[in-house]
């Protein structure tokens, strides 16, 4: 037997998708039958697998001990506790994610993720225990790529994760990026439009001028900040959100990222250090347009401030070494 007490986190869900976070060991047959049997109960009756739960509820399944097995979610104190923090309050932490490290468990790197090392900083903190939520953990509202540095956002609680999700959905998130390019586009300041296909078995993307069959549209607006010889830092706004697109796009209009093996040569950056594109998340700002419990966070800029690559002294050195 086991019994759960709904709090605010796990509210609003439907009792099915409740069952499947919080006993993840029970197959989803057993756990449609135990609802028809009653072996599953929400307030001491028969359930609907779509009752939606509200704080107090009181669900009981009278099942076997080994479908409630520990489960991993304790997986992530095997991480650092190290995050860089770009802003945090009660509902929201902005994470600044080094290069190299996944946000999620992937097979090459385990334990050591964006997300456990922001877990773990919150239950140092005394904000996440995982033993008192029956099916929340913080949890990441976006993603970037392995090898792409910047800001990563966090809910810390389920109705932020909600709001947050919607806002990104309804593209009231303007996301913001520094990179630096070989040469210098041109014009200076621009937005582009063209079409993408991704070879999903190259994990590539081709980019077109017009459409192509199962093709996207992909829109990105840049400016050249500054430029050292044919090395250019650009800030780029993402208008559309397409596999890497600012990789693509930026080498389709023949200025690629400094260090980006996938879409140009990178052997003249790499003993300088650079192995991966030189591209982070660097600013954001959310633009709610409904009142809501994060409208507070309008119109205010978050930015990482010091992104090393965007140093003189380094566009100086790779100016001297890119032809």
């Amino acid at each position: 037997m086991k019994e759960w007490i709904i709090k605010e986190n796990d509210a609003g869900q439907r009792l099915d998708k409740f069952l499947q976070k919080a006993a993840p060991a029970l197959p989803k047959s057993m756990m449609y039958k135990a609802l028809r049997t009653k072996h599953i109960k929400l307030n001491g009756k028969r359930a609907e697998i779509s009752a939606r739960l509200a704080p107090g509820d009181r669900v009981t399944l009278y099942l076997k001990d080994e479908f409630f097995a520990k489960d991993s979610r304790d997986a992530f104190l095997q991480a650092p506790a190290e995050v860089r923090v770009v802003y945090e309050d009660g509902n929201i932490l902005l994470a600044d994610k080094p290069s190299g490290l996944v946000v999620h468990e992937d097979e090459r790197q385990g334990a050591d993720t964006l997300i456990h090392r922001v877990q773990h900083y919150l239950y140092n903190k005394g904000e996440y225990d995982p033993a008192a939520e029956a099916s929340f953990a913080p949890a990441l509202c976006n993603r970037i790529d392995r090898n792409t540095e910047g800001i990563v956002i966090v809910a810390k609680n389920a109705e932020a994760l909600r709001l947050l999700n919607q806002c990104i959905r309804d593209r009231e998130l303007h996301k913001f990026y520094l990179c630096l390019v070989k040469g210098v586009p041109r014009p200076k300041e621009a937005t582009i439009k063209a079409f993408m296909r991704k070879d999903e078995r190259e994990n590539k993307v081709a980019v077109f001028d017009k459409p192509v069959p199962g093709g996207k549209t992909m829109v990105t607006r840049y400016r050249v900040l500054k430029a050292k010889g044919k090395v250019s830092l650009c800030e780029v706004e993402l208008l559309t959100g397409r596999t890497h697109q600012i990789r693509a796009h930026m080498a389709y209009i023949g200025c690629p990222l400094v260090g980006d093996g996938k879409y140009s040569d990178n052997r003249a950056e790499r003993p300088l250090g650079f192995e991966s594109q030189a591209l982070s998340a660097y600013k954001l700002i959310f633009d709610f347009q409904e009142e809501c419990a994060l409208s507070y966070l309008n119109g205010r800029v978050f930015e990482v401030k010091d992104v090393p690559f965007a140093a003189d002294a380094v566009m100086e050195k790779l100016a001297a070494a890119v032809r």
